[in-house]
């Protein structure tokens, strides 16, 4: 969908639709008592008769309003101006996007960026409607052989701003445009079942990325003999029980000044988990071909920023392979060699996620020195029992990038929470025959799994988000949410700032 933005006088605006806010109770925001005194009180009778009282989430789609020009008018509640944040704010433009397109609508002028959203600012607020209208409008049917059928496909939404703020209206719209873009890639991505979405089809996707953004972007795929020579130990481990190949993609984004160090951001790429020898339940098995969900991103991050033609040095680290159980399968009780010459003993097979980071991490600190490194990976259950859905877990063993990623959350509502990553917890990976184990029991599984990682970034700045949590949905409402794709790129415009 296109966005745009509109300065012109609301009357006279041609449009298919034009959607304003109402709050409890009854109240017109400054667009709908303009409207409504240059249609001679026609909305306000319409209030008066009781068909709009203003509840969040409610709507009215009127006709033919007197003296004005659109087809149509949209009015839609947005409940009590006491109790309006970020997140009535997204279910107020959610309903209008899914009322467009019950109308049938090709098009709109909304001057919900006007309703009183406490604590942001004009440009935050578009931000905020651009994207949640683009992530309201997604539907993944590219598998389906009969595709959704609309009356009318809703193209395009402006944005109704004073004169004065098109400038920077317009500014907002591109980063969310840029962003939102970024959020489908890593969205359909993961959606993919993992027969389509390989490893090799993963490597297939970098390459077309890096031909679309030919001046700024380069490629690099270790194939499994790369891996072997660089003595990958453990990233080769836990691919040794599929017949896919491993990769490990190299993209790099040279946006900033030559010599100017990199940030890096490490996807966890498991294209399927069944969770090796040691096998997951059958139930809900099939939600295992989100755990490439981190790579996803990774990539989304890259397009965005690219689009945004951001001035900084970026890359994206993707070891991806499949976990699966076979004759060559690794087996509990092995022990394995990390590109850093550590040794790990697996305990359990399924905390394979971990294994293909390590040698990620390490990769990026001897082949790119970054200055700052995120890796970001759907990594425990453990995080998912702690936060639920809501905000992403991170780990840190750098304040201030740690405060910086909050900032970045707190932004763009694409929130986190952050874990202790104390010298304790490391006590848990003790083991009798090798350098460490890949588990750490059960108490505190997120802790132990970001412990783990810790082992390998002792010489970087390096932040660590455990995104099993908030990277998909389950039940009806199961696919891919393209979290933490607005974090990340929040966090590299504040640099860049």
């Amino acid at each position: 969908m296109e966005y745009g933005i509109e300065s012109g006088f609301l009357e006279q605006v041609a449009t298919s639709c034009l959607v304003v806010g109402v709050l409890e109770s009854q109240q017109l925001t400054p667009a709908g008592r303009y409207l409504d005194e240059v249609s001679g009180g026609f909305l306000s009778e319409i209030l008066r008769l009781g068909d709009m009282e203003g509840r969040l989430g409610q709507t009215l789609l009127l006709h033919r309003v007197p003296n004005v020009v659109a087809e149509r008018l949209l009015l839609v509640g947005a409940g009590k101006e006491s109790e309006f944040g970020d997140s009535q704010y997204r279910d107020v433009i959610i309903k209008m996007v899914n009322a467009l397109r019950d109308t049938g609508a090709g098009d709109a002028v909304s001057a919900l960026a006007e309703l009183p959203l406490r604590g942001r600012s004009l440009h935050e607020c578009l931000r905020l409607a651009t994207e949640t209208a683009e992530n309201a409008a997604y539907r993944f049917d590219a598998l389906k052989s009969k595709k959704e059928e609309t009356p009318r496909k809703l193209a395009r939404i402006a944005w109704r701003v004073a004169s004065e703020d098109a400038t920077l209206a317009a500014q907002a719209v591109r980063e969310a445009e840029a962003i939102s873009h970024g959020v489908y890639l890593a969205r359909n991505l993961a959606n993919l079942p993992g027969n389509f979405c390989t490893p090799s089809y993963l490597a297939d996707q970098a390459r077309l990325l890096a031909e679309s953004f030919p001046e700024r972007m380069a490629l690099e795929v270790l194939e499994r003999e790369d891996m072997e020579r660089l003595k990958m130990g453990a990233l080769l481990a836990v691919a040794q029980g599929s017949r896919e190949p491993p990769k490990c993609i190299l993209l790099q984004y040279l946006g900033g000044k030559t010599g100017d160090k990199p940030v890096a951001l490490v996807g966890k790429g498991i294209t399927f988990d069944s969770g090796g020898i040691s096998l997951k339940p059958g139930d809900k098995m099939d939600e295992m071909k989100f755990d490439m969900s981190g790579a996803a991103s990774v990539l989304g991050v890259m397009k965005a920023v690219a689009e945004l033609a951001l001035p900084i040095n970026l890359v994206g680290i993707i070891p991806t392979t499949e976990n699966m159980p076979g004759g060559k399968a690794i087996k509990p009780g092995d022990v394995v060699t990390s590109l850093s010459g550590q040794t790990i003993e697996i305990l359990n097979t399924d905390a394979e996620g971990r294994l293909i980071l390590c040698d990620a991490l390490t990769l990026a600190e001897q082949r790119f020195a970054p200055i700052v490194t995120i890796d970001i990976a759907t990594l425990t259950g453990a995080c998912v029992v702690a936060l639920g859905r809501h905000p992403s877990g991170l780990f840190a063993n750098h304040e201030p990038l740690a405060e910086d990623l909050k900032k970045a959350g707190r932004a763009s509502g694409d929130r986190v929470w952050e874990f202790p990553l104390w010298e304790e917890y490391q006590e848990q990976l003790k083991s009798n025959f090798a350098d460490m184990s890949n588990i750490g029991g059960r108490e505190g599984g997120a802790i132990t799994a970001a412990c783990f990682l810790a082992r390998y970034t002792k010489t970087l700045h390096w932040a660590h988000l455990d995104i099993a949590g908030t990277a998909y949905l389950g039940g009806d409402k199961k696919g891919a949410t393209g979290r933490p794709v607005p974090l990340l790129v929040q966090y590299l415009l504040h640099r860049c700032a």
